[in-house]
């Protein structure tokens, strides 16, 4: 109450303030609620079934997780992606877990997921069966398609990890039961990512360098998570594409992996496939000599059955006659080489007689006397043919001088024996005419004998 103010009077002055008003801009709100929630749930497990799945060729998958009263997008990129055990679809219950963040361009809540698990039974199992079902519809599984496992292979392959007991376990065995089979390793891990890659590499190798007859794919036992290399997709179609038979030896009795099923004979041990890619050595000599004995008897038993049709075969009527009709065959031979002989030595006693008659007349033959008449007649034809030869020639030269004789007299050399000449212009060219000729040009006059070169001083043309 101030001095002046009368007793009595209150003042009743009130201040009221104002809230100042912010105005966001929708790019900032939903930059403050994502870093509000990526800062609040930064590990989340979310449980719902999938809807609206796809994927981009980019390889992120895109999903909405749903219950009955709400769904949430759901986002996991490429590197969490390829890391799932199994495939993801529509309708499969499942459990995420990620973080909540919020999407500004289009104002959506999602969950960044990087583990995707099915609810119920494990991502493991759902990726065996998915896979299981997917090779058996293409036809990987038929027992047509098996190869057979040759009895006794020279060299066996062995894809496996060299520092296992697996591999122990079937050197073991093949060196009990027959010492002379030879064993290739092919290294290669058999847990982990990289499992797939170098097993498929190791039955390819087999296949390329064909040193081996069959291939034995082996790991000892383990949990699902330690066998799940031997479900991968990839290398249950390296095993079906192999040429060689492969037997796979995985785990213990109980355990099936898909490679069993693609593989040409699924074992239940390493043991065990080591026991039944080779036969043993005592079991072989046993078989051998029990074949030898069948072999024997079964031989022993023929020879009785000939042996008696044989004899029943000699009683017959034919077998009787049959010393007749060789006694009558063998006349009939006798006879023909006789009439052969008596053929040759007539044919050869004609050809001796033939044989004197050209000596006789050859030795009555004068060949110098014959001689001498040819060559006589020889001369006789060369001197006439030298005769007229002679005569033609003679009748040539006198054709040829009366031409000579008649070129002579029609030369134009022979008119300039007679003291004329042939002028020429410069250019060579004949002058006949005065008037082709001017004073200073030079001119050539060809005599009988020689040239003479000159000037025109005054051509005269006649008059």
């Amino acid at each position: 109450m101030s001095e002046g103010d009368q007793p009595g009077q209150l003042d009743l002055t009130f201040q009221v303030s104002v809230p100042s008003r912010r105005v966001w801009r929708p790019r900032d709100l939903m930059g403050a609620v994502r870093t509000a929630l990526e800062r609040e749930f930064t590990d989340i497990w979310v449980e719902g079934e999938i809807s609206n799945l796809h994927a981009s060729e980019s390889g992120i998958l895109y999903l909405t997780l749903k219950d009955d009263d709400a769904q949430l997008r759901v986002v996991m990129f490429r590197t969490q992606a390829r890391l799932l055990r199994f495939r993801p679809e529509n309708g499969m219950a499942v459990i995420a877990r990620g973080r909540l963040t919020a999407y500004e361009a289009r104002g959506d809540l999602q969950l960044l997921a990087e583990y995707l698990e099915p609810k119920g039974a494990g991502a493991l199992q759902v990726a065996f069966e998915q896979l299981k079902a997917k090779l058996a519809a293409e036809g990987l599984f038929d027992a047509a398609r098996k190869k057979p496992i040759p009895a006794l292979p020279r060299t066996v392959g062995v894809v496996t990890s060299p520092r296992g007991a697996a591999i122990q376990d079937i050197l073991n065995v093949l060196r009990r039961r027959h010492a002379g089979v030879n064993v290739l390793i092919y290294p290669a891990q058999v847990q982990g990512l990289e499992a797939p890659i170098e097993v498929s590499a190791g039955v390819k190798f087999f296949n390329q360098s064909r040193k081996v007859q069959v291939i034995i794919v082996a790991r000892g036992g383990g949990s699902a998570e330690d066998l799940a290399a031997f479900n991968h997709e990839g290398l249950a179609r390296t095993i079906a594409s192999s040429h060689l038979p492969v037997i796979s030896a995985i785990g213990h009795e109980t355990d099936f992996t898909i490679a069993d099923f693609v593989a040409d004979l699924r074992a239940p041990t390493p043991s065990a496939a080591a026991e039944l890619v080779v036969q043993s050595q005592r079991h072989l000599e046993e078989n051998v000599g029990q074949l030898r004995q069948r072999l024997g008897r079964a031989a022993r038993y023929q020879i009785m059955q000939w042996q008696r049709r044989l004899a029943e075969l000699t009683q017959h009527t034919a077998f009787a006659r049959m010393p007749d009709s060789i006694t009558r065959r063998q006349q009939r031979i006798d006879e023909f080489a006789y009439r052969l002989a008596d053929a040759y030595r007539s044919r050869l006693e004609g050809s001796r007689r033939r044989l004197q008659v050209a000596a006789t007349r050859l030795r009555h033959f004068d060949l110098r006397r014959v001689v001498v008449g040819m060559r006589r007649e020889l001369q006789a034809h060369f001197a006439a043919l030298e005769a007229v030869a002679r005569r033609m020639l003679l009748q040539r030269r006198s054709r040829m001088e009366r031409s000579q004789a008649r070129l002579e007299q029609l030369s134009p050399l022979k008119i300039l024996d007679r003291g004329y000449a042939l002028v020429f212009d410069a250019k060579g060219k004949l002058l006949k005419d005065a008037k082709q000729a001017s004073p200073g040009d030079n001119i050539t006059a060809r005599l009988a004998r020689g040239t003479i070169a000159a000037v025109v001083r005054k051509p005269h043309g006649k008059g």
